[in-house]
């Protein structure tokens, strides 16, 4: 009975590295690159990602120049499972177009996709880095277990209305998309290298397959900036994207930021500007770990055992063993 009381206590101590292992002390926002991390946001924890941009476009061949706005708005979600976060991704957008001929306008939604992200494994989970108490040198070494990825998939749909300007097909339509996701911490965490492998629209007639590369660096505690890569290809569209970027945190749960995108070709030619704002609501996940230490101590208390009467000793006994050793470590 004793053995499954202290597995008992054992259980609850590492019930919050189970349910709590993913939360970081700052918020972790996808914003402002495309990548979706690997990471989820925590059980429990509430996140809302938005952003405004302008948007230039011209092609060369066609003979048309574009420009208008857009807004995006990302909702994140953790629950059921540490490892597990629900995804609401919505970007609106509206433009207008000028030909030699004549002139119109397009907007509607660019891309609602609802889905899931699993992380399916952390390299750093139950790892240490062997510390040489020895060697200054030994600890300053590259560690090469940076080199595994944590590694997520998310699987979701596209949502798509009827006679959306967006869209190859004048129908309404609901199509998967799926994605592997991989990311690298160096130095750190300083540097973090991301890795998106896309597959969208997978069902209908212009399926799409791409990339996304993002490498990050914290400056400090505050700035971060980032470099980005972004490919797509379909039979509909297909394109090669760079951007830049910076984040500050404003505090632990808020940060804001600003990114400039520029494609690499004239057919047509597209830059994007943009803002952005990233808020996180980890009220309820607080809440959650306090009461799970509080009922681990709690367990903890209950399981010791009572002291044997027989072996207490009064505070005179105490007082005089006490002042006999120091007598014998003087005289010693």
């Amino acid at each position: 009975m004793l053995k499954i009381k202290n597995l008992f206590v054992a259980t609850l101590f590492l019930i919050p590295q189970f349910f709590f292992a993913q939360f970081t002390d700052v918020i972790n926002s996808n914003r402002p690159g495309e990548t979706m991390s690997a990471f989820a946001v925590g059980r429990s924890v509430i996140q809302a990602e938005a952003g405004v941009y302008a948007i230039k476009e011209k092609h060369d061949l066609l003979d048309y120049d574009g420009s208008g706005f857009g807004t995006d708005l990302t909702f994140r979600y953790g629950a059921f499972l540490e490892k597990l976060e629900f995804i609401l991704d919505l970007q609106y957008q509206t433009e207008s177009f000028n030909t030699p001929y004549t002139s119109y306008k397009k907007n509607n939604f660019r891309q609602t996709v609802l889905g899931a992200k699993y992380l399916i494994y952390d390299p750093f989970k139950n790892y240490e880095k062997k510390k040489n108490i020895y060697s200054y040198n030994a600890n300053r070494k590259f560690d090469w277990h940076q080199l595994i990825p944590a590694v997520s998939a998310f699987a979701g749909a596209n949502f798509v209305g009827a006679k959306n300007p967006y869209s190859f097909s004048p129908d309404a339509t609901i199509s998967p998309k799926i994605m592997l996701i991989t990311q690298n911490q160096f130095a750190g965490g300083r540097w973090v290298f991301v890795t998106n492998i896309i597959a969208d629209h997978i069902t209908t007639d212009f399926p799409s397959y791409g990339y996304v590369l993002t490498l990050t660096h914290g400056f400090n505690e505050r700035w971060s900036g980032f470099v980005e890569n972004q490919g797509f290809k379909s039979d509909f569209y297909s394109d090669a994207i760079g951007r830049v970027g910076a984040a500050y945190l404003i505090n632990p749960n808020l940060q804001v930021d600003a990114s400039f995108s520029s494609n690499f070709k004239n057919s047509p030619s597209i830059m994007y500007g943009g803002v952005g704002v990233s808020w996180r609501y980890d009220a309820k996940y607080k809440e959650q770990q306090m009461q799970f230490k509080k009922d681990a101590k709690k367990a903890k208390d209950k399981n010791k055992l009572p002291e044997d009467p027989k072996n207490k000793k009064s505070k005179k006994e105490i007082d005089f063993q006490e002042q006999e050793r120091k007598r014998k470590s003087q005289y010693e």
